[in-house]
């Protein structure tokens, strides 16, 4: 009987937390996105913080950026995201970037997430981050977003007027769930439509094969697929992985046998006993890389 209270009562606080997350959302430009096509929700790319309790914050935070094709946004690959790593003692930033459904396209996305990070760095003192152990973490597209800003970031601007521009945008480290990596052969063509359009050039495809742009530059990585993925071909992570260690980066690599594409924790009813084992190998990485108690 326990049991089932319990489980109803996280089962209700999912729309409240859902709610939080709305309500907790800051736009990345105040004053509006650059290359903005309009005023709606749709053009104002904002951070939803989900902060952890004080007396366990470890003072790291990752900026998270949900699957969804560049189509759309997977509530379950952002507050979900965020509120497991609040249990590691982790701020968790949910990225609401602009879409190929809204009429964006690349490097639109990339400049979200390219403020997003140096936004956390820059007024890390406001959450009390520690601007050193500020990752980045995605799921399918949003994997591909997070791996675009591990192979393309930029040491900042020093003399720029607005001094979160001024930082880098480097994350210190990256977490890829079943992540688009190519816009090749093995890209996901939804994704790479609505990132490119129909008809991208050779060389903008090039651009964002990010396992062509690995050096040794790139923050250490986990990394995690199903061999039963239909949506993303396991051929991407490999990718990033054989990149990674030809540039001799660390990473940590998980290819699970079993779990459809979309996954998240592997549980939408929050009990930690049915979660995917790879929250635990993460936990157990995180920790080993100082960003988890």
């Amino acid at each position: 009987m326990a049991k089932s209270i319990s489980t109803l009562l996280a089962l209700l606080a999912l729309p409240l937390l859902a709610s939080a997350q709305t309500n907790n959302a800051f736009p990345l430009w105040p004053d509006g996105a650059p290359g903005a096509l309009g005023t709606s929700s749709n053009d104002i790319p904002t951070l939803a913080a989900f902060l952890p309790a004080t007396d366990k914050a470890t003072g790291a935070a990752f900026v998270i950026c949900p699957g969804g094709g560049y189509g759309g946004l997977a509530d379950h690959e952002g507050s979900h995201y965020a509120r497991w790593l609040n249990e590691l003692g982790i701020a968790g930033f949910v990225l609401k970037y602009r879409l190929g459904s809204a009429g964006y396209r690349h490097p639109v996305m990339l400049q979200d997430a390219v403020r997003a990070l140096r936004t956390l760095r820059a007024r890390a003192g406001e959450w009390q981050l520690d601007p050193k152990r500020i990752g980045i973490m995605g799921s399918s597209a949003g994997g591909h977003l997070s791996s675009t800003l591990l192979t393309h970031f930029d040491a900042g601007k020093p003399d720029a007027a607005d001094p979160i521009e001024r930082v880098s945008s480097r994350p210190d480290l990256g977490i890829l769930c079943y992540p688009v990596i190519s816009m090749g052969t093995n890209a996901h063509v939804g994704s790479r439509n609505n990132l490119l359009g129909k008809e991208p050039s050779p060389e903008l495809v090039r651009e964002l094969s990010n396992e062509l742009h690995v050096t040794k530059e790139t923050p250490p990585c986990f990394l995690w697929h199903t061999w039963e993925d239909k949506g993303v071909k396991i051929e991407n992570v490999l990718s990033f992985a054989n990149a990674l260690q030809a540039a001799g980066v660390r990473f940590d690599l998980h290819v699970y046998e079993r779990g459809a594409h979309g996954l998240g924790l592997g549980t939408h009813d929050w009990q930690p006993e049915k979660r995917h084992p790879w929250t635990r190998d993460c936990e157990f990485w995180l920790k080993q890389r100082g960003f988890a108690k």
